[in-house]
């Protein structure tokens, strides 16, 4: 499929923008393809899904494909796009931009996909100090190595937007040569995010507003339903993207609004006794995590209520992280429910840092916590729910959102094989 693929790019020669990092990926580039798609006449494709590997970036690339489907599927793939490689009309329909995740699992992926696709743009989200995958990689400083890959598969003339919050990824750009477009809170960022609110009124959360900030202009962006400064990062990179692609900062902005989010990440998801959910079950990392109890803290409610599940492939980080979590979270909750055997570390971190031990419940599994956090909730309380994927943390959510036949639409994994397990 590889040669299909590369002989596809060669003949419609699309510009493709690449999303690598340890956390944000999947949001980032649905912001970009917001800002894409509702700001310009040509044609926008967006990678479906979590299609980042080998085959799945491939798929992105030759097809509207959300996931992969198994051997018969790929091979209906390879044919569909070999006769529409040979169709004098296709050029007419292919995308003028891709929109891809370039994921990173191991040692070597991203040099991998850059095999298939070398970006005109390269953007990386974050590395953080503990990233996910680190388990596989010597060291956190191998991991951002692993990140940095994309950027030196850059194609001639392109452009990189690095986060300047982020060191080890910042640092990426210092011997490049090519256009360099930072992004972030600090103050020397071209793209600055400034004014940052989680927005709620009177108990109810309602969404973040902040305002992007270049040197000649300064735009306000308001995006209901979802949370955390990660929306806001994905919002910087959507508006630096606009600016390579000479779009100007007011029209990327009122795209922006538009923009929902995507599943499983700090969205907004009404529950049962009139209570509210912040859904983050996407994935965890230590970062994402911290980020996510951060936004508990922001937030007004009658009462916190944190459900964290284990975070997974930290290898030789996984306690300390766990229970650094678990101090974290002692500052900010009224209760605490540990789902996962490398969650007790949390509980016993948030023990450490004085949450009584009558707040804190512990469980082996997804499905033993979802009755008993059904239970606990009262009318007002604010719910975050967040694990590793591995975890199945939607679970919890599906049980205690106040719609849940409303799941397909709003959870993440309501497919295939995820329903068996």
């Amino acid at each position: 499929m590889r040669v299909v693929t590369k002989l596809t790019l060669a003949r419609h020669k699309p510009r493709i923008i690449g999303i690598t990092g340890s956390v944000g990926k999947t949001s980032t580039k649905t912001a970009i393809g917001t800002v894409l798609e509702r700001s310009t006449d040509e044609r926008v494709r967006v990678a479906g899904g979590n299609l980042n590997n080998e085959i799945g970036l491939q798929m992105a690339i030759l097809g509207e494909y959300e996931k992969p489907g198994g051997m018969m599927f790929g091979l209906g793939v390879f044919i569909t796009s070999l006769l529409k490689l040979i169709s004098p009309f296709e050029g007419k329909r292919f995308p003028e931009i891709i929109v891809l995740e370039y994921g990173a699992d191991k040692p070597g992926d991203i040099r991998n996909l850059l095999k298939t696709a070398r970006p005109d743009v390269a953007v990386v989200t974050a590395v953080g100090e503990v990233p996910v995958h680190v388990e596989f990689y010597d060291s956190p400083e191998d991991v951002a190595k692993e990140k940095a890959t994309l950027i030196e598969g850059l194609k001639p003339g392109g452009a990189v937007i690095l986060n300047s919050d982020d060191p080890a990824v910042s640092d990426m750009g210092k011997d490049s040569i090519h256009k360099i477009i930072t992004f972030g809170f600090d103050e020397g960022a071209d793209i600055r995010i400034t004014n940052f609110r989680n927005r709620s009124d009177d108990g109810k959360p309602l969404g973040v507003s902040f305002k992007l900030e270049t040197m000649e202009h300064s735009v306000p962006v308001r995006i209901d339903g979802v949370f955390g400064k990660s929306q806001a990062y994905a919002a910087a990179v959507a508006a630096a993207v606009a600016s390579v692609e000479k779009i100007n900062l007011v029209t990327a902005a009122e795209a922006l609004a538009l923009y929902k989010g995507e599943k499983g990440r700090m969205r907004l998801i009404p529950g049962i006794k009139q209570s509210y959910i912040l859904d983050d079950t996407y994935n965890a990392s230590p970062a994402s995590s911290r980020a996510a109890l951060d936004v508990l803290e922001d937030l007004e409610a009658q009462r916190k209520i944190a459900v964290l599940g284990d975070m997974l492939e930290l290898g030789k980080y996984t306690e300390s992280a766990h229970r650094e979590l678990g101090r974290h979270a002692a500052s900010i909750v009224d209760k605490l429910v540990t789902v996962g055997a490398r969650s007790i570390f949390t509980a016993e971190g948030a023990k450490e840092s004085g949450l009584p031990k009558e707040d804190i419940l512990s469980f082996d599994t997804s499905d033993e916590a979802k009755m008993e956090v059904q239970k606990t909730i009262e009318s007002g309380d604010l719910v975050l729910v967040k694990g590793s994927q591995g975890i199945r943390m939607e679970k919890v959510v599906l049980e205690v959102m106040a719609e849940p036949q409303k799941a397909k639409d709003l959870l993440v994994r309501q497919y295939g094989k995820w329903l068996l397990k």
